[in-house]
């Protein structure tokens, strides 16, 4: 059996979470595997909206195996909010749901450090969630984290106390107003919570699951174009969000990737700082946002919104090895008369395909412009019923990228997702 994965093609907000869903009664184990509480991933069903942050978004098919993997940073007390809400829902996690022995910890010190930086850097701001999952990955890359199987030592509560000193001791550098006590209270309530759980050696269980004829997917958070190593650094985040971080943040061998199912947007948005070439800023940008209801799911900030860029898409199908193409949020787009698109870069007048290595860089998307169409396609249940411009617009697409976009989603709820093949 083979490890198909499933992720974010731009700088997030895809749609991961509902496609994931929509996807498990295919599979077996729905595994996520990097990231963490920066993560929204939103499904709708049954009138009701679910927000995940760190469980992955299988959770609701009770026949179905979750595993969080080691590439994972864990708020603990973000964790057991989350379970409280599904447990309010009816949903118990106990059962069906293991934890990676190897996923690090989130420390109530790792949040502070992480908004003493960012208000440190004023302009200059990355666009942090404030979650402290870049000091999490960097005590982790520094071999000073702790991670859940440490929960379990006797000598945990002494080694997270001398951690804690270290970055008290950071966090005075910056100036920075806080009150450690109710934050510190709180997690260590939500660490004895965490002990219920099934804590597993997840690179050996899901390589036991592989060998027994599991269906897996891997759940990816965030987006390519975020990746630590070939995003728009440094406005990125902390982890390896491509394919590569499957193999790294599971215990599973290349060799045993199957599918790649990359999602996108039928157009661009991004939260934060950071580069984005099609960035729309007067009213064609607003509506797209207001329409799309393009605010965060774990922020709530508003989401940057743009045409959809090709150049960056080809990027990232590369990266990834891009078997098939899922496109989001293609209904937003209706009403539209003339729909624009990406298609390459214009760097220092020379047109160019690749993403430039400086993002200081001014970069002038060259469109190709589309006819759009005014049907509501929200409603609409199989592939014939699209419009036809709808369809012209899918295979500018495929044939650009040579990858097949195989499901249009055209709404939040796990319904409104038209399959075509």
């Amino acid at each position: 059996m083979k490890v198909d994965v499933l992720l974010g093609l731009q700088w997030g907000d895809e749609g991961k979470g509902k496609l994931v869903d929509a996807l498990t009664s295919g599979y077996d184990v729905i595994a996520r595997f990097q990231g963490g509480p920066n993560a929204g991933h939103t499904l709708e069903f049954n009138n009701q909206k679910h927000v995940l942050h760190t469980i992955p978004s299988g959770i609701f098919h009770s026949e179905k195996l979750n595993l969080i993997g080691n590439g994972l940073v864990i708020d603990p007390v973000v964790f057991k909010k989350e379970v409280d809400r599904l447990a309010g829902f009816g949903v118990d996690v106990h059962d069906n749901l293991y934890i990676s022995k190897k996923s690090h910890l989130i420390l109530p010190t790792h949040r502070l450090l992480d908004a003493a930086s960012e208000t440190s850097k004023g302009n200059g701001k990355i666009g942090s969630t404030l979650k402290g999952i870049g000091p999490a990955y960097t005590d982790k890359t520094g071999r000073e984290g702790l991670r859940i199987g440490d929960i379990l030592e006797d000598s945990f509560l002494a080694r997270y106390k001398n951690l804690r000193d270290q970055h008290l001791a950071k966090i005075e550098q910056f100036n920075f107003p806080f009150d450690l006590q109710p934050l510190e209270d709180e997690w260590l309530a939500a660490i004895d919570f965490l002990r219920s759980f099934k804590f597993v050696n997840g690179e050996y269980l899901v390589n036991e699951w592989l060998k027994s004829g599991h269906r897996i997917l891997a759940e990816g958070a965030q987006g390519s174009m975020l990746d630590i190593d070939f995003g728009s650094y440094p406005f990125v985040t902390s982890s390896n969000t491509t394919c590569a971080g499957a193999c790294t943040g599971l215990g599973i061998a290349p060799g045993h990737i199957g599918n790649v199912i990359g999602i996108f947007k039928a157009y661009c948005t991004r939260v934060g700082s950071g580069p984005f070439p099609t960035e729309l800023l007067e009213e064609t940008g607003e509506l797209l946002r207001t329409t799309g209801h393009e605010f965060g799911a774990t922020t709530g900030r508003p989401r940057r919104c743009g045409w959809l860029d090709l150049v960056a898409l080809r990027y990232t199908v590369m990266l990834n090895g891009v078997t098939q193409l899922i496109m989001t949020k293609a209904d937003i787009l209706s009403g539209f008369k003339t729909l624009r698109v990406a298609t390459a870069y214009r760097i220092h007048n020379k047109i160019t395909m690749e993403i430039p290595f400086d993002t200081e860089t001014p970069v002038e998307p060259v469109f190709t412009d589309l006819p759009g169409w005014s049907e509501d396609i929200s409603k609409l249940k199989d592939k014939k019923s699209l419009p036809e411009n709808l369809k012209g617009y899918i295979r500018f697409i495929e044939e650009y990228l040579n990858v097949p976009v195989t499901v249009v989603s055209v709404g939040p709820d796990r319904e409104a997702t038209i399959h075509m093949v």
